[in-house]
């Protein structure tokens, strides 16, 4: 997660066939391309922080390619197939994990994992983490003194509170929000659902427009976000006016991965990538860049993050339960929303 702004070079660049063995071996003519979402290439991204560092090691160009979302990514990838120009994506969220491993596109990676820092203990050799978080409701504390305390208290709050939540079909937090609901409702998430409708003011396809373009703007007191989105207020903004809401049932987890192509030309400087990409070169930009907690801590965390809300409940659904029922629970709570 970070925040929106004008896009870094997002065409796909396609490598030119060199015969002369001397100049295939030549690292410092490889383009390493990196499909990733919108936010980490924005100009206060995570991108223009780590390309720089990471071309003076791999003496290589490191091609950023910004897209809506995680989901947009796979879909991408999907579509290209075999013949993607892409090398890595970085960004694809915990509950696509299963859904990508099943598509074939992707190949084990040799980064050691077992001393990572998250919630959750963490084995796959396709999906290397780099950062996690927990959805959360952020609010406007001068528009909202008192916040709702649980989901359930939001879902029966009337329609006088208004929300702004994310498209489960096109957003990571809109997905989350939907597996969030089906975590603490179950069976009976529909029929909350069909409660909140009513809170709902609008939903985005996107988390910037939802975020950035009408929760800053005033146009409602509370918006479907991370846990960590009032770190950045905090600390960069020296404002507490922004905060994320504790809810009594606990907090959907989200985990954010990248893993290489098989069809990748750069294999070995791919390798590279993901073994910087758990190191303090890249993990120290991670809590105000973009926003999430690091999975390998930097020494020196902001001290905003000691003040954030720490989930009394990690919650989390099975990935190859998600990946078989998340094409009915998105139609489910699209007849929820369209009735």
């Amino acid at each position: 997660m970070s925040h929106n702004t004008a896009i870094f070079a997002a065409a796909c660049l396609s490598l030119s066939l060199i015969t002369a063995p001397a100049l295939a071996d030549d690292s410092s003519n490889k383009v390493l391309t990196v499909y990733t979402y919108d936010s980490f290439v924005s100009d206060w991204g995570m991108g223009p922080l780590i390309k720089p560092t990471f071309e003076q090691q791999c003496a290589c160009t490191l091609n950023l390619v910004g897209m809506d979302d995680a989901v947009a990514m796979l879909q991408r990838l999907k579509l290209e197939g075999a013949s993607s120009p892409a090398d890595l994506v970085l960004g694809l969220d915990l509950n696509l994990v299963d859904d990508a491993k099943k598509s074939g596109l992707f190949t084990s990676h040799s980064v050691d994992t077992s001393s990572l820092e998250m919630p959750i203990a963490w084995q796959d050799d396709i999906f290397v983490p780099f950062d996690y978080g927990y959805f959360a409701f952020v609010y406007n504390t001068e528009l909202m003194p008192n916040p709702p305390k649980s989901l359930d208290e939001l879902v029966n709050a009337g329609p006088e509170l208004k929300i702004i939540i994310q498209d489960p079909r096109s957003s990571t937090p809109g997905l989350g929000l939907l597996l969030w609901m089906k975590s603490v409702y179950g069976d009976q998430a529909d029929a909350a659902w069909a409660k909140l409708s009513d809170n709902i003011l609008t939903t985005t396809k996107g988390w910037s427009e939802a975020y950035f373009s009408l929760f800053l703007a005033g146009e409602a007191p509370m918006v479907l976000s991370y846990s960590t989105s009032p770190a950045y207020h905090m600390e960069i903004e020296g404002t507490d006016q922004y905060q994320a809401a504790a809810f009594e049932e606990g907090h959907y987890l989200q985990v954010e991965v990248a893993a290489k192509l098989k069809s990748s030309k750069n294999a070995q400087l791919a390798d590279e990538f993901l073994s910087f990409m758990v190191s303090e070169g890249f993990q120290k930009h991670l809590p105000l860049s973009n926003v999430m907690y690091p999975v390998n801590s930097p020494t020196d965390m902001p001290t905003a993050y000691s003040k954030l809300i720490k989930p009394t409940k990690v919650l989390q659904l099975d990935t190859a339960q998600i990946n078989q029922n998340r094409k009915q629970w998105v139609n489910d709570w699209l007849n929820v929303m369209t009735q």
